[in-house]
């Protein structure tokens, strides 16, 4: 690709490197010159124009990003047309955001006229949704340089895992001083989250809070509802293995995986399993609709991934949430207002 400045009597057939403008005459950046544009646009005074010309073996930058774009798009995933040497990738189901890295990586390291960009990995997505962009930074790119990237791209880079649990069972355990609109307030929070993935709350149970209790509660939204993912909502935080809402868990036939994670507010949350269901013991800041360590997990186990203790202790950098007012000891310092229900929950 040569790029520089060329008499304006010999710019048709060119591609325009910056806007031209002359009286009434518009020629777009990364447009072909058309004769008549060149003709008008040297009686307007026009000596020269700074431009593009393509030589054998260069690949223009439309065609070059939706080539790159076809390879990498994976399941769950299209790509728009290309413009302006952009294509643009779009989610075509709910679900989350799984991408290799190394590919990733691999793919912007071949020539710095290539890039693709992308959300976070494990990012929740909507249908419509934009997560990835080729953007071919010169106006070509050489063949030779486009067809390694595209050989080292793999459409298993890049893909969506569809949502695949949707019935969701919640107990919620109970102590004095627990107010009833503090529960309907998380309720209403967790069919919120639970809205964009397709999947519902099929049954809400309430119990003391006592692990014989919650273990019963447990094996019935299992056996009865069939719940496929169990959330428990405990009236007081989780503090230890031992403590109630674990105990409870092993009382109904399960075992705890992994409680406490590197993420903050979410701390305090527990992963177990009865069967092939997870059950996730939830933080006191699940109860609040600001993001929070809850989200990662839940929408994991939404999606049918295993979430083992390397991947909750691989949550760490990162990790450092935003400040929530709800937190009776921010970590700014500062006093905060408590929200009702959520004390030494974290």
């Amino acid at each position: 690709m040569k790029f520089g400045s060329v008499a304006i009597s010999r710019a048709a057939g060119l591609i325009a490197a910056h806007t031209l403008r002359a009286d009434d005459v518009i020629v777009r950046k990364g447009r072909p010159i058309g004769s008549e544009d060149a003709r008008r646009l040297g009686e307007a005074g026009l000596d020269s124009v700074v431009a593009v010309t393509l030589e054998a073996g260069d690949v223009g930058e439309d065609e070059a990003a939706a080539r790159l774009a076809g390879r990498v798009a994976g399941a769950g995933l299209s790509a728009s047309p290309a413009f302006t040497g952009r294509c643009n990738l779009h989610a075509e189901v709910p679900g989350l955001l799984m991408i290799d890295r190394a590919v990733i990586d691999a793919v912007n390291g071949v020539d710095e006229a290539i890039t693709l960009a992308t959300l976070s990995p494990f990012r929740p997505v909507i249908p419509g949704e934009m997560v990835a962009t080729v953007k071919i930074i010169p106006y070509a790119v050489s063949a030779s340089a486009l067809e390694r990237a595209c050989g080292i791209a793999t459409p298993e880079a890049l893909t969506v895992i569809p949502y695949r649990r949707r019935r969701v069972g919640v107990v919620s355990t109970l102590l004095p001083g627990l107010k009833e609109t503090t529960i309907a307030k998380t309720l209403r929070n967790l069919e919120r989250r639970l809205a964009p993935t397709g999947a519902g709350i099929v049954s809400d149970i309430r119990v003391s809070h006592e692990a014989g209790a919650m273990a019963a509660a447990l094996r019935q939204t299992i056996a009865r509802d069939e719940a496929d993912l169990v959330v428990v909502f405990g009236a007081s935080a989780i503090a230890d293995r031992r403590d109630v809402i674990p105990a409870g868990i092993e009382a109904a036939g399960g075992e705890v995986e992994h409680f406490g994670m590197p993420v903050d507010p979410g701390n305090l949350l527990l992963v177990g399993r009865i069967g092939d269901v997870p059950v996730i013991g939830a933080p006191g800041c699940a109860r609040s609709p600001a993001e929070n360590g809850f989200d990662w997990i839940l929408h994991r186990l939404l999606a049918g991934l295993v979430v083992s203790r390397a991947d909750i202790v691989g949550l760490g950098v990162g990790g450092l949430l935003m400040e929530i007012v709800s937190r009776p000891q921010p970590r700014s310092g500062e006093e905060s207002a408590l929200d009702e229900g959520m004390a030494d929950d974290v």
